[in-house]
């Protein structure tokens, strides 16, 4: 099984700054891609950014520009949020799909989410 650990979440005012963190660890081979997702109340959950194996990332269109989406070489992905609008309150989530051996098929894997709330 893979844990994700994530922190960072928080309370700002409208144009601020917040920088969520993931770390996952456990069953672990390898990681094809790192992803934060995020649902606002009454909403579908969305695809925030993604940052795949090999660098190539990918970005919601409301959040180009101002988020930024990177990871490192000891299984962390971080998503650096900056000028928040009250739109992007939601709750984030750190999501992975990794696989736990060479042969096995590769596993999405969810963290228990953060609250990120932009006051106005």
């Amino acid at each position: 099984q893979v844990q994700l650990v994530e922190s960072g979440g928080g309370l700002v005012q409208t144009g601020g700054s917040l920088r969520l963190s993931c770390v996952a660890s456990g069953s672990i081979f390898s990681i094809n891609a790192m992803a934060w997702h995020r649902q606002a109340p009454g909403k579908p959950r969305e695809l925030v950014a993604i940052i795949r194996n090999g660098g190539s990332t990918n970005y919601l269109d409301s959040v180009k520009g101002r988020f930024t989406i990177s990871r490192d070489n000891a299984n962390g992905v971080y998503l650096q949020m900056n000028s928040l609008k009250p739109e992007d309150t939601a709750v984030y989530y750190c999501v992975v799909d990794s696989s736990p051996h060479s042969w096995a098929t590769v596993r999405r894997s969810w963290g228990q989410g953060t609250q990120v709330t932009v006051s106005s």
